[in-house]
């Protein structure tokens, strides 16, 4: 990235980010420079669609963005995971009665309607008496009444066509699937070596599905986790744990719960993330019927203000900016109700809901310490210098009520912060000493905007300097208009 332009310095009007998928509707570069300046602070590339010539041509389309405005862009590789399919059928589809008899088996002929191919053995083994099928996203559903090795005979209980290579979910079972399929690992090197900031992990049912894939990054990207599966629910914390970040991807999980128990969990993964201090993403038909209308429902607008007044680090736009009619339309409807919302005087109440534990470490308890002054002393911003990012993060876990203003000589870091709740990146010369690291802070505080001469303006940073994980100073400077002519 060549040096900072004057849009670099210059944050959203808000703190929650908008995170925008890519697609057909999407794919050119000045497409994703509107998008961007509409006000997407981050983008993803869903890893299921597209050739790996695709998915770079988008990759470097948003590089060529980012280098055009100089701000920090994150990007997220979306993994496909191991979906689950159902066979072929003779003439493509098949009608299900009610109440009828239907079998799953090994064998691969053409299905028809009382037999299908299910070419995934590892569901014959995992699965019980009792336990449901889910096809096509739920709209048919089917008990299992008996299972052998070869079989699985079913009652049909919600009735439907069953059509080729429809995707099946078995919500009652962990089915003991590798973490990641052949075309995950083909997808993540290219991914990596295309430099994305953030893997999307699939379809995780347990933590060591987590461990696996942080194994195989090996530190060139961060790792965020989808929870999609009632299992993932489970084992929350522990993947939690292991992974940099978590998703709340309503999709699937919705096929899997009942519809009803959606919203409890999502309540329970944004609280469960913000307490760990990991960013939180909520996602899947948050403006869905902007796919093909200009404005969305009242109900959609109040889904995606209950997601920000949670909390939540980055909101998702999927369809909507990757294949709708109206993709820039759909990402300034999510930065106008982010705004509004966030302009409530009731915000900051009701962000704060979950308790925030700093735990006992002192880079913790310093970030904690700098929220609390900001807000006491009336400060414009918290500005912290880092090189992994784990102060800024620390600083944005505390939902300040002020702007965190991330300094930092990585560009890998900066781009990470894209999915990080109130964090401003701009990459920067790294300091040698603390006098010329307030110095920068309150140039880079002014010429941001952040702040303005006369405002108090706190810092966090560690000593020594240029040393990860030493958080250790919180230092209350007051700002002087003319400081900027310095720059």
């Amino acid at each position: 990235m060549t040096g900072p332009t004057a849009e670099a310095f210059q944050p959203r009007r808000r703190r929650v980010k908008v995170l925008a998928t890519l697609g057909p509707a999407s794919a050119t570069e000045t497409m994703i420079a509107r998008l961007h300046a509409a006000g997407a602070d981050a983008f993803r590339v869903n890893m299921s669609h597209g050739s790996h010539a695709s998915q770079g041509a988008l990759i470097a389309a948003v590089r060529a963005v980012e280098r055009a405005s100089g701000r920090p862009i994150a990007i997220l590789a979306d993994l496909q995971g191991p979906k689950l399919r159902v066979g072929r059928f003779a003439g493509g589809s098949a009608v299900l009665t009610k109440g009828q008899a239907f079998r799953f088996d090994s064998d691969t002929a053409p299905g028809n309607g009382a037999r299908a191919h299910l070419p995934h053995p590892e569901i014959f083994a995992a699965l019980n008496a009792g336990a449901r099928l889910l096809v096509d996203d739920g709209k048919i559903v089917l008990r299992a009444a008996a299972v052998s090795e070869a079989a699985i005979d079913c009652i049909v209980e919600v009735p439907g066509t069953i059509k080729d290579n429809k995707g099946v979910n078995v919500p009652d079972v962990v089915v003991p699937l590798p973490a990641l399929t052949t075309k995950d690992r083909a997808d993540l090197d290219f991914a990596l070596d295309a430099g994305v900031d953030w893997i999307g992990l699939s379809f995780v049912q347990r933590p060591e599905d987590v461990a696996e894939a942080r194994r195989l990054i090996g530190g060139r990207a961060s790792l965020l986790a989808k929870i999609e599966k009632p299992a993932a629910l489970e084992r929350l914390e522990e993947i939690l744990e292991i992974a940099d970040a978590v998703m709340v991807a309503r999709g699937d999980l919705g096929v899997e719960l009942p519809p009803q128990n959606v919203p409890p969990a999502q309540k329970r993964i944004v609280a469960m993330a913000r307490s760990l201090g990991k960013p939180v993403v909520v996602a899947t038909q948050m403006l869905e019927s902007m796919i093909t209308s200009p404005s969305p429902t009242r109900a959609e607008v109040s889904d995606v203000a209950t997601a920000i007044y949670d909390g939540a680090d980055a909101v998702m736009l999927s369809a909507e900016s990757a294949a709708g009619d109206f993709p820039v339309e759909a990402v300034t409807m999510m930065d106008a109700i982010a705004c509004q919302v966030e302009a409530d005087p009731g915000y900051y109440g009701r962000v704060h809901f979950t308790e925030v534990g700093s735990g006992r470490s002192t880079a913790a308890a310093i970030t904690a310490a700098a929220a609390d002054i900001s807000r006491a002393i009336g400060a414009s911003a918290i500005a912290c210098f880092t090189i992994s990012g784990s102060t800024a993060g620390r600083a944005a876990r505390e939902r300040p009520t002020v702007p965190v203003l991330c300094l930092t000589p990585s560009q890998t870091t900066a781009r990470r912060m894209g999915l990080v709740w109130g964090v401003h990146a701009v990459i920067t010369r790294d300091v040698a000493s603390f006098e010329e690291m307030v110095a920068k802070s309150k140039r880079m505080a002014l010429r941001s905007g952040l702040a303005k001469g006369g405002d108090p303006l706190v810092l966090i940073a560690g000593v020594p300097f240029s040393t990860p994980g030493t958080t250790n100073v919180v230092h209350v400077v007051r700002l002087i208009g003319d400081e900027l002519k310095n720059y």
